[in-house]
């Protein structure tokens, strides 16, 4: 069983993210548990490496102690993500956060189009940020800004997409893997991808399955988490 100057030194915990939470509320729900469960200090440092959003699911880091000074190297490491593309519509946030806003035809598209389409999107490629996403512009996150009925003009990224591979058709949802560079957003990808078939997309399920060599096989809910430290100490009473 881990000691309170376990976590104080450094822990990298990984957790299964549940649909709907936060990563902010991961994080919140493991630091309280800690805290209580071991009186630490309020100062006591924990963080993750890596946002995930709530309607996505999977693995989330969470560094504890002396290691959050790794995040930076952890969040820097290639990602893999399971998921679905919906083709045929798009959404303002590119994902199921908003509703649809414009349907597109899919009855031209073909299962070797669509595994054809994927090559263009393979190695460094040109992607746009959501407009509902947290990155800043003129001091607010853009979502703010997308919220409050802005227009903002968002700059094109680099990103890297190392893998890309179509596991299922079956319109209008099409099931991929990828792997990807730090920074990629997998709802543009999904809305550039029903560009590129000539139609819309956007991104209707979403699991991180790996961050470098850390795998979501090995990580446990927040809960399971609360549940295995309560079990161990009443094993040891």
């Amino acid at each position: 069983m881990k000691t309170a100057e376990d976590y104080l030194e450094g822990q990298v915990l990984l957790i299964d993210k549940p649909l709907q939470w936060s990563s902010f509320q991961a994080v919140n729900k493991l630091k309280y548990v800690l805290k209580n469960h071991y009186n630490l200090p309020k100062k006591f440092k924990i963080g993750h490496a890596g946002t995930l959003d709530p309607l996505a699911s999977g693995l989330l880091i969470i560094c504890t102690g002396k290691f959050t000074k790794r995040i930076t190297e952890i969040q820097g490491q290639a990602k893999e993500y399971n998921g679905t593309f919906t083709i045929g519509a798009t959404t303002p946030s590119y994902d199921l956060e908003t509703e649809i806003n414009a349907t597109f035809p899919t009855e031209h598209i073909t299962s070797e189009m669509i595994l054809e389409t994927t090559k263009q999107f393979l190695g460094e490629i040109d992607q746009k940020p959501p407009v509902f996403s947290a990155i800043k512009k003129d001091g607010k996150r853009l979502y703010e800004h997308a919220r409050a009925g802005e227009e903002v003009e968002i700059s094109f990224r680099k990103t890297t997409i190392h893998e890309f591979e179509i596991t299922r058709i079956a319109l209008p949802e099409i099931d991929f893997r990828v792997v990807c560079s730090k920074g990629t957003y997998i709802r543009s990808l999904a809305f550039d991808f029903g560009n590129a078939l000539n139609s819309g997309a956007y991104l209707s399920v979403l699991r991180r399955t790996k961050i470098g060599n850390y795998a979501v096989d090995n990580a446990i809910s927040p809960i399971q988490f609360e549940q295995q430290l309560h079990q161990s100490e009443s094993s040891d009473s």
